[in-house]
């Protein structure tokens, strides 16, 4: 009997060597709907050995040798101050060893310590987000980290003008509001993304919530909305990131819900974006 590692896809890099970084953030302390993303990280990666290491729309390989699987950081169960201080912290001193930091969900609301921590390395990123909702709201149930929240957190530290939120069909009037005043609100296509790329110059973070696919095709997701994207729609954006010459620094798959999903589907939709941002982050090494 032949055992695969527990690792994602053909990730076999050294820390000491890896250009690229591998995290699991399994959290799900703020849920607010269907809880069990903290099972999400493992799901991706048992899902990810469904794929070929080859992605034929980027037309390149995963360089699994130059990706270390670090595995899933230790995160309370119910203590976002806590989750949020350690995933600022581990991030940071990855980017510090140099390495570039992709990180499996999880919640949406850990988004906002990884770019803090990107930001302090790179004070000219711009984050492009992927996701059905907002998450513009100051509190949520009288949490500031929480999952509805997290892109307001990244705009405590990040200018309007360097975000860009793709895909957005649910929030409140006051944040569909913000984003039409401050231009930040886009479809979800690659022409939309070609533009929001010219704009401006330097590094890029991509957050992608699973919640941005109609759930006919992740229903594997703690708060889905009708009316999504499909796959190809996800990879045509990605296409115009490679394009685009600007250097894709980090990234984060979030808000997979296995239990919400029993045939798996959901799981190999976010293994396969996870290895597409892969292929993007060593493109530009």
């Amino acid at each position: 009997m032949t055992l695969r590692p527990r690792g994602f896809l053909e990730c076999t890099g050294d820390l000491r060597d890896a250009r690229i970084v591998l995290l699991g953030l399994p959290f799900d302390g703020t849920c607010t709907f269907r809880p069990g993303a903290r099972f999400g990280p493992g799901a991706v990666r048992e899902a990810s050995w469904v794929l070929e290491a080859y992605s034929p729309r980027l037309d390149a390989e995963l360089p699994g040798n130059r990706i270390a699987d670090l595995g899933d950081l230790d995160l309370p169960a119910t203590d976002p101050g806590t989750a949020w201080a350690r995933v600022q912290r581990a991030a940071a001193r990855l980017l510090d060893n140099g390495a570039r930091v992709l990180c499996l969900g999880g919640e949406h609301s850990l988004t906002a310590p990884l770019v803090r921590a990107h930001l302090d390395r790179h004070p000219d990123l711009t984050v492009l987000q992927f996701d059905a909702h907002a998450d513009l709201r100051d509190r949520y149930e009288g949490e500031p980290r929480s999952h509805a929240c997290t892109m307001r957190r990244c705009l405590d530290v990040l200018p309007p003008e360097r975000l860009f939120q793709f895909g957005v069909r649910s929030g409140t009037r006051e944040e569909f509001a913000w984003m039409r005043a401050h231009e930040t609100l886009r479809p979800a296509d690659p022409a939309s993304v070609a533009e929001a790329l010219a704009r401006g110059e330097g590094p890029l973070y991509v957050t992608l919530d699973v919640d941005v696919f109609d759930p006919a095709l992740v229903p594997g997701t703690g708060t889905p909305e009708p009316g999504g994207i499909g796959f190809g729609a996800f990879e045509d954006c990605l296409g115009e990131i490679a394009r685009c010459g600007r250097p894709l620094v980090g990234a984060d798959v979030m808000e997979l819900c296995p239990p919400y999903d029993p045939t798996g589907t959901s799981a190999v939709v976010a293994a396969k974006a996870a290895r597409e941002l892969l292929i993007l982050m060593a493109a530009s090494i």
